[in-house]
């Protein structure tokens, strides 16, 4: 079996990187699930750090009894800020692989420029599992933990996320009036 990468910013993770990944871990050996834009926080896109995301990542795979943590490796990986480039950025972090799961139109395009094979996992509820939505849900004090694991409510609400985004929103609000 081949080796693959799941590519994501993951904030934060959610229900729909769960499937993704265990889909992903059907195909695979071994699977690096890479957190990119690592250097990055406290942003309206960004509002976790990356140890941030990598603690909800483990902690949720951790709990879940489909999943073999042996089979998973996490690496962040910062930007680079040239897009040609950023697929071989990646590669310098990661173990060898033969086959990227994402459903990110630019990411898909990035790797099969290079010939990499490119998956895209079914998209599961995405209207509502999407980072975007969560983070708005959040900031508006509506309904957001049922569409992430317990591990990733717990994180967040341990780090004062809840605070944080919806500072964050409002500071985004407020220069956008």
């Amino acid at each position: 079996m081949p080796n693959g990468l799941f590519v994501g910013r993951f904030q934060p993770f959610h229900l729909g990187h769960l499937v993704a990944i265990k889909f992903a871990l059907r195909h695979v050996e071994e699977l690096a699930i890479v957190i990119v834009s690592a250097q990055k926080s406290h942003e309206l896109r960004n509002p976790f750090t990356a140890g941030e995301r990598i603690q909800m990542i483990k902690c949720s795979l951790n709990a879940d009894d489909e999943v073999d943590l042996k089979k998973i490796v996490l690496i962040p990986v910062a930007d680079v800020g040239v897009h040609s480039l950023w697929t071989y950025h990646i590669d310098i972090f990661v173990p060898s692989y033969q086959v990227v799961f994402t459903n990110d139109i630019f990411t898909c395009l990035l790797f099969k420029e290079r010939g990499k094979k490119v998956v895209q996992p079914k998209l599961h509820q995405r209207k509502e599992l999407s980072a975007t939505e969560i983070r708005s849900r959040i900031a508006k004090g509506g309904d957001w933990k049922t569409l992430v694991t317990p591990q990733t409510v717990k994180i967040v609400e341990d780090i004062h996320g809840i605070e944080r985004i919806k500072s964050i929103f409002a500071m985004y609000s407020d220069t956008n009036d």
